[in-house]
């Protein structure tokens, strides 16, 4: 069952089973989710309570049962805001069953929280993720004896792998088969401090810590990777070698791809529309499939991308990038998940701005949500290899696509340091650094895919109204061109504001369009055209000089975030002000940092 957000079906009291998902951040909870609720899950939100959960309906023994995907906590005694969310949901709402989520190579640190949650009454299923890296490590784990000592079923799984779930799908059945719904939940959560006695008394004879070889190879590599001199430097240079390899393998995939739009217009298209009147032609042509040929000439690039973040963040790569920078990113006020959620924005900036949902400080998650647009998305990726494509040697566009990259962290980090006595933080910053891993193919394949759905579907919704729309205002007047149709016009009347950082009448409109959504930027410059991509290269090649080119990315880059962007930083935010002033700033900083460019440059070059 799939609801929208503000369609919340579940209330306090509830017919349903309702099962909740709790553990330490990094135990693989999500995936753990994501495995049992297939399709099915949505973001909830609930009453009385800030944070949105995910949530879903599985039918489980003939009945439907509610799962729910509560934050990540290190402890029910804690007092972060995460922890205060998981006593207030549980003191709130009846739970007729507690799936805990720990990490099998790490039990000495995770014990805790189910003892806990069995202190407070609360029926549990203590599943044991990533028992590959713990059997990898030399930890041998007695289920029968943990389950003795912690009175409540235990599950060995990997849900990377999907081993060990069929038996783990099995206990939740049973024990939700005993359990029947309060009707309240718990009056106070208040669990007793659990000490380290009893720790040792649980663990000692049901878990076997390991030989050391498996965790020295972990250290070994973090001793280079995270040196305090060379960890940054290499750091930047393996990010430069994933925008040099979208240079060399993306940009033939583009081509490939190009052939194939072309050919499809050639012999199925063009046929078609050949007996329709000239200007529902032109809508066909020139602004629903010549927009879309060229968005999709970046599926495979897309593709690429995000496989090569998945490979960054599933070995374990991306978390320590948090540690690396977190002294630096102290001095911003902020700290090393700040990073992390800008890492993220590389992919998409809606769900990392929906990461900061972990922080728990509202100051620093405010001050991460104002520097996250500012990250390289996936659709500016996309516009910018187009265009630097057109006007750089292939020698130098891998460079100057890197420079970019650069760019946009010296725009968060210019941008925090600005406002950092605007939005105090004082809030610590704690990480648990995971072993370092293997991705698997199938993940890999299946992060890059899962993306390339969310690029397609944009492209069938906002993309594809983008390009119509601005097909609209190129072709109206009937018979007009260029300058004369209203887009030409619009485009002249905003010069004096683009002239001066070297962008022309066409480019601004395309810039306009692109507050929508960043993709469709490419997709305005096939419908202003009229050509297809590998002419619209030629065309630019020839008008625009590497020094307007640049300006223009430096301009893309920085300028209002997109429609869908802007809407999350309202929703997260839960402030108009706030999210206005991000948008107006946004504005200003890019048209400000291609001035400084193009002027700069232009003189030096003069």
């Amino acid at each position: 069952m799939i609801c929208h957000p503000e369609q919340n079906p579940i209330q306090t009291a509830t017919s349903h089973k309702r099962v909740v998902l709790l553990g330490m951040p990094n135990t693989g909870k999500s995936t753990f989710f994501n495995r049992i609720t297939g399709a099915s899950a949505f973001v909830g939100n609930w009453p009385g309570i800030t944070v949105s959960f995910m949530q879903a309906e599985v039918k489980i023994n003939g009945e439907v049962a509610e799962f729910v995907d509560l934050p990540g906590i290190y402890d029910l005694n804690g007092f972060s805001d995460d922890e205060k969310v998981v006593r207030q949901f549980l003191e709130q709402f009846p739970i007729s069953l507690a799936v805990i989520i720990l990490n099998a190579s790490q039990l000495d640190r995770q014990i805790r929280l189910p003892l806990q949650l069995k202190a407070l009454g609360i029926p549990c299923v203590a599943v044991l993720n990533m028992v590959d890296e713990a059997e990898r490590f030399g930890i041998k784990i007695s289920r029968e004896k943990l389950s003795q000592r912690l009175a409540m079923p235990v599950a060995l799984v990997s849900a990377k792998y999907g081993r060990g779930y069929f038996q783990t799908y099995q206990m939740i059945s049973q024990a939700l088969e005993q359990r029947v719904t309060p009707a309240l939940g718990l009056q106070t959560v208040s669990p007793p401090e659990i000490s380290a006695q009893i720790l040792e008394d649980v663990l000692s004879g049901a878990v076997l810590m390991p030989s050391q070889t498996a965790i020295t190879i972990t250290q070994r590599l973090d001793a280079i990777l995270l040196h305090p001199i060379w960890g940054l430097p290499l750091f930047f240079v393996g990010m430069f070698g994933v925008f040099w390899l979208i240079w060399q393998v993306g940009l033939p995939s583009q081509d490939v791809m190009d052939h194939v739009t072309g050919w499809i217009q050639a012999t199925v298209i063009e046929p078609a529309v050949s007996s329709f009147p000239l200007l529902l032609q032109s809508f066909i042509l020139n602004g629903l499939w010549g927009g879309f040929a060229t968005i999709a000439s970046f599926v495979p690039l897309l593709v690429l991308f995000f496989m090569a973040m998945a490979v960054l963040e599933d070995s374990g790569y991306l978390s320590r990038s948090a540690y690396l920078m977190d002294a630096f990113m102290a001095r911003l006020g902020l700290d090393g998940r700040s990073f992390v959620m800008q890492m993220m924005g590389f992919g998409c900036n809606v769900p990392a701005l929906m990461g900061t949902r972990v922080m728990r400080s509202q100051a620093l998650r405010w001050l991460t949500m104002f520097i996250i647009p500012f990250s390289l998305c996936s659709a500016r990726l996309q516009v910018f290899v187009f265009i630097l494509a057109a006007v750089f040697p292939a020698s130098q566009g891998a460079v100057a696509l890197f420079s970019l990259y650069v760019l946009s962290f010296v725009a968060a980090i210019l941008t925090a340091f600005l406002f950092r006595d605007v939005f105090k933080n004082d809030e610590p910053f704690v990480l648990e650094l995971p072993p370092y891993r293997l991705p698997t193919w199938r993940q890999v394949l299946l992060r890059g895919w899962g993306e390339v759905r969310i690029f397609l579907t944009r492209a069938s919704t906002f993309i594809a109204l983008g390009c119509i729309a601005i097909w609209l205002i190129t072709s109206i007047p009937v018979g007009a061109t260029g300058l004369d149709t209203i887009g030409g016009r619009i485009g002249e009347f905003l010069q004096p504001i683009m002239r001066p950082i070297g962008i022309d009448p066409y480019l601004t409109l395309a810039l306009i369009f692109g507050i929508v959504a960043k993709e469709v930027v490419l997709g305005s410059l096939a419908v202003i055209y009229a050509l297809n991509p590998t002419a619209i290269s030629q065309h630019l090649s020839e008008n625009l000089t590497w020094i307007q080119a640049y300006s223009f990315c430096i301009f893309c880059l920085l300028y209002t975030p997109c429609l869908t962007t802007f809407v999350t930083t309202l929703n997260e935010s839960k402030s108009w002000k706030f999210s206005s002033f991000t948008l107006i700033f946004s504005l200003v900083f890019a048209w400000v940092c291609s001035f400084i460019f193009y002027q700069g440059v232009s003189f030096v070059s003069f």
